[in-house]
């Protein structure tokens, strides 16, 4: 039957009814080629983070990378076009068999005649000029069993392999440019062509005698090795390959051929998405806290960022708007006195203190909070209404779009009304293993730091948590000195107890 499922590679039936097309002991062959898919995988996210180096050095402008894009375009037709033209061998075309079911035939009119006679095709060119589906299809789906008989010579090992190595190193080369372009389905296909080649060869060594599984299912766990070699994802992938061959038979073989991608794979390098995103310095915190450090016994006083911007309850609006344009901060802390104390009342966020300018709710010129009276039971400035902000979300105004004159800029601005009175917070010798699980537990986007006091002392975000941030600020600590090291008592923690 036609599969139905929006994401199909087409069906996988078995050969003998109710029989897996392979034998248990080829699980050992299949974990083989899965680590096979992570020497490869690895091999390709070195290349590609060395690749990436090089383009955030010279690759900046727009023109330059739209410049690149036209070259790696240029490159990538000429290769893929000289490829198939030096191939002379052309190859009968399949004639239909009994056993064939309807995807096989559909699959045997997708073959490129190209420079071959009309019952003939060139093998490389069905590889490069068919879509990735078809390729992978016909990688999948066209029999090779190890029989005389039924099999049909459709890809030999040299067209495979002439596909194959050029086909990673351009996907290697693509991967990172200027355009949307994603790794899912060249992984597949040339993780399904090195699965292909290897259960090619093994029905050349074995003489066609038909010892081992179909080249197809080889083909299948060769994908996935290709795919977990690069991604490095084990259960997530195996569902979705599971459920994209509808059979739920190859369960196990692409199961250990992921994991077996993923343990070696992770000898050498990372795998690409993680690799990218410390290349970016995105801040994305790992489950796992960064072993530097634990290491080092850090604390939270050691990574936040101290002496943050702080604003009083009651400010100037031009000091305000100097500091909101002066800074890219999301979050500030209102604190008593900034030049005093500095006890934590309160934050505000950004986009709060840019839709307040916006819409002028100050208060008005001359009115001076020296001498208000009643200033515990009234706000200063005028309230914005909740539907507001609901009106603006998300574009909130930016600091750079609001303008403001002599006179605006001399009032007086109350910030206790949109302050969050509540804000999570650490004490400065929170050990930075329960900084960084509240951090990322609470999913949070900053964290005041305070002093036992009470007292504002900096304040945490993600960047300063993620690896490459902490390895800069604790990296400094010798080895020989990470003993001592770390039986240093923190200041603060002497300051609490009374001897």
């Amino acid at each position: 039957a036609a599969s139905t499922k929006m994401f199909s590679f087409g069906e996988f039936t078995s050969f003998e009814q109710g029989k897996a097309n392979f034998s248990v002991w080829e699980l050992l062959l299949f974990i083989v080629v899965g680590i096979l898919g992570g020497l490869s995988g690895a091999i390709f996210n070195g290349m590609n983070r060395r690749l990436t180096v090089l383009r955030s050095k010279f690759v900046k402008s727009k023109f330059s990378r739209a410049l690149e894009v036209l070259g790696v375009t240029l490159t990538c037709s000429i290769i893929m076009f000289i490829i198939p033209l030096m191939w002379s061998k052309c190859t009968p075309r399949p004639k239909s068999q009994v056993t064939w079911t309807q995807q096989e035939k559909d699959i045997a009119e997708e073959l490129v005649q190209f420079k071959c006679k009309d019952d003939e095709y060139n093998e490389v060119a069905s590889l490069y000029f068919t879509d990735s589906d078809t390729a992978i299809k016909q990688l999948f789906h066209f029999r090779e069993v190890g029989n005389f008989d039924d099999d049909v010579e459709t890809f030999s090992s040299v067209a495979v392999f002439a596909f194959y190595i050029p086909y990673t190193m351009l996907a290697c080369l693509t991967y990172g440019i200027a355009v949307p372009s994603g790794l899912f389905v060249p992984s597949l296909l040339s993780g399904a062509a090195m699965g292909r080649l290897v259960g090619h060869l093994l029905h050349r060594l074995d003489a066609q005698s038909g010892t081992f599984a179909d080249s197809g299912t080889y083909a299948l766990v060769g994908a996935a090795a290709g795919l977990g070699g690069m991604a490095r994802m084990t259960i997530s992938l195996t569902v979705i390959l599971l459920e994209a061959t509808g059979n739920v038979q190859n369960l196990l073989p692409l199961m250990l051929a992921l994991m077996a991608a993923r343990w070696i794979g992770n000898v050498f390098n990372h795998g690409l998405y993680d690799i990218h995103i410390r290349l970016k310095r995105l801040p994305y915190l790992e489950e796992e806290i960064p072993h530097i450090a634990i290491e080092r016994g850090a604390t939270a006083a050691q990574i936040m960022t101290a002496d943050p911007r702080i604003f009083p309850p009651l400010c100037k609006v031009g000091e305000l708007y100097d500091v909101l344009r002066a800074c890219r901060h999301e979050s500030f802390p209102v604190v008593s006195d900034p030049h005093g104390d500095r006890q934590l009342l309160g934050t505000v966020l950004r986009r709060t203190l840019c839709m307040v300018l916006y819409h002028r709710a100050f208060a008005p010129p001359g009115e001076d909070p020296d001498g208000q009276t009643d200033l515990n039971t009234r706000s200063l400035s005028p309230l914005l209404s909740s539907a507001v902000f609901e009106r603006a979300y998300p574009r909130y105004p930016k600091a750079e779009e609001i303008i403001l004159s002599d006179t605006d800029r001399d009032c007086w601005l109350d910030l206790r009304p949109y302050a969050d009175t509540s804000p999570f917070t650490v004490q400065d010798c929170a050990s930075i293993q329960r900084t960084y699980f509240i951090f990322r537990t609470l999913g949070l986007r900053h964290l005041i730091v305070v002093d036992p006091d009470n007292k504002v002392k900096g304040v945490i975000t993600r960047k300063d948590l993620d690896e490459p941030t902490l390895e800069e600020r604790l990296g400094w600590v010798d080895d020989m000195e990470l003993d001592s090291y770390q039986h240093e008592a923190h200041p603060s923690n002497m300051a609490r107890f009374k001897v």
